[in-house]
């Protein structure tokens, strides 16, 4: 008996949202997805039962994990994020050995990634109970009539943050069949608009326009604009000036990457004068495998803080401070957050400048071909590589001018664009989010964490677009699909 056979009956009885039986209007997939989205806030605000307000495990990877310190969604994505990276690595090496178009093999592929999520939900909150990453607020706490000592205040923490993790998981899923979008994606979304409002306009020292209008009105010393105390307070530290200007910069390439394509002319076998193009965007694997990346990276990190806290580690490994790594392997994995972490000729920096330019080399090496590794997995995985994609010209009855219509000779023109594109943009946003890391931006937003609410929010618009259009046009909808 294999494996499949083995583990059938549990993966086919893993719970599940049940797909919409015909289409879903447009009205009601907005008031799906904008009541996910209320949830979402509401649960992270939602504080843990029995904790102690700490510092934050996850760091500057926030923005990528998305959810909240101290809250209910305390793992927010990751679980899901680290079972994707699983589940792509062992499809790609195809040791799963499972078919994707085959319904039953979809079945067990779905079933076996929830089952990976719940357990890495469970791997992911035992050592942040357990191992010191949240703290008791108290040794003991009474609770309507009852007592919890301190190992049972750590076991209903675990408890609130499995939950949380659970519920993530369906609101995920929520969104993907009765929503527009996907879940992960409106939750990065949410998590970095709040944090780029608040990098604005937030009424304590550290929101841009707060501390503008203390430079204007003297409260922050500033002396002259052109001294190197001077250009250091407007550009980097209260001023913000380079973060602001990253913002938009990353903004507005983003927005341009994501027009730049190749559009390859279609026209229909049967309907004379139909005609199409399919484009091949310069981002063809999109952001969201940079969330792949990043959850490594992020995952890398929480190994060292666990074995520094409990066990302790060699020097060679790594040397805290303040739960940061300083020194040793750790140091120069992990990745580089903001100015201060790589100007080693100012004060903010306290190791050598082979140190930081090896640690720089290392986080641009890890993004560049990590993006664009994970790219190529996602686009295999996600049936956009170029024989998926001829197959779904071929069903929808369309052909390319000029060739025969024929999948193989369909799928060797894609061969042509599509892996090499894949690559090529994927390398480039692994870029691009070191660069924005480099320089900074506004709300300490992680530079992948932007990279990914723009390049979302982009793709949620074009979403909206075509479902409106979809609505307008029944006939439309029947032709790619979208049901009666």
């Amino acid at each position: 008996m294999g494996w499949k056979e083995a583990a059938e009956p549990v993966l086919t009885r893993m719970p599940t949202v049940r797909r919409p039986e015909g289409h879903v209007p447009f009205k009601r997939k907005l008031a799906w997805t904008a009541g996910i989205l209320v949830l979402y806030f509401f649960l992270t605000n939602i504080n843990l039962l029995g904790a102690a307000s700490g510092q934050d495990i996850y760091g500057q990877f926030r923005s990528v994990i998305a959810g909240a310190q101290g809250s209910l969604l305390q793992v927010g994505i990751g679980p899901i994020v680290t079972a994707s990276i699983v589940m792509q690595l062992l499809g790609g090496a195809n040791l799963l050995g499972l078919d994707t178009d085959d319904p039953r093999d979809q079945v067990l592929y779905q079933g076996l990634q929830k089952v990976l999520v719940v357990a890495m939900t469970a791997l992911t909150a035992l050592p942040m109970v357990f191992a010191g990453g949240i703290l008791p607020a108290q040794q003991s706490l009474q609770l309507g009539g009852f007592a919890f000592s301190a190992t049972e205040i750590k076991l209903l923490m675990f408890a609130q943050i499995f939950a949380g993790g659970i519920l993530v998981l369906y609101m995920d899923e929520v969104v993907s069949k009765w929503g527009i979008g996907s879940g992960i994606g409106l939750f990065i979304i949410a998590g970095v608009s709040q944090r780029l409002v608040a990098g604005f306009i937030q009424p304590q020292a550290g929101g841009f326009f707060f501390d503008w209008y203390r430079i204007i009105t003297g409260d922050i010393a500033v002396g002259s604009v052109f001294s190197s105390d001077g250009l250091n307070t407007i550009l980097l530290n209260q001023g913000q000036l380079l973060a602001l200007f990253t913002t938009i910069l990353i903004f507005a390439i983003v927005v341009y990457a994501e027009s730049v394509r190749v559009e390859i002319p279609l026209s229909h076998s049967r309907v004379k004068g139909a005609r199409g193009r399919f484009p091949v965007k310069l981002i063809y694997a999109s952001v969201l495998p940079m969330i792949l990346v990043r959850a490594l990276q992020a995952n890398i990190q929480f190994i060292g803080q666990i074995v520094e806290t409990q066990i302790g580690m060699p020097s060679i490994l790594g040397v805290y401070s303040g739960g940061t790594p300083v020194s040793g392997f750790f140091y120069y994995m992990s990745p580089i957050y903001s100015p201060q972490d790589w100007m080693w000729w100012t004060a903010a920096v306290d190791q050598a400048w082979w140190m930081v330019m090896i640690r720089v080399s290392i986080d641009l090496t890890f993004m560049v071909v990590g993006g664009a590794i994970f790219a190529v997995f996602w686009v295999e995985t996600t049936d956009m590589g170029p024989d998926a994609t001829a197959q779904q010209i071929q069903n929808s009855g369309m052909q390319i001018p000029g060739f025969r219509q024929n999948v193989g000779v369909i799928e060797k023109v894609m061969e042509r664009y599509i892996p090499q594109v894949t690559v090529i943009g994927g390398a480039l946003v692994g870029l691009l989010a070191v660069w924005a890391n480099m320089l900074g931006t506004i709300g300490g937003v992680d530079g992948t964490g932007l990279l990914l609410a723009v390049s979302i929010t982009y793709k949620l618009y074009e979403e909206i677009a075509e479902e409106q259009m979809m609505e307008m046009h029944p006939m439309m909808r029947q032709m790619f699909g979208g049901g009666e």
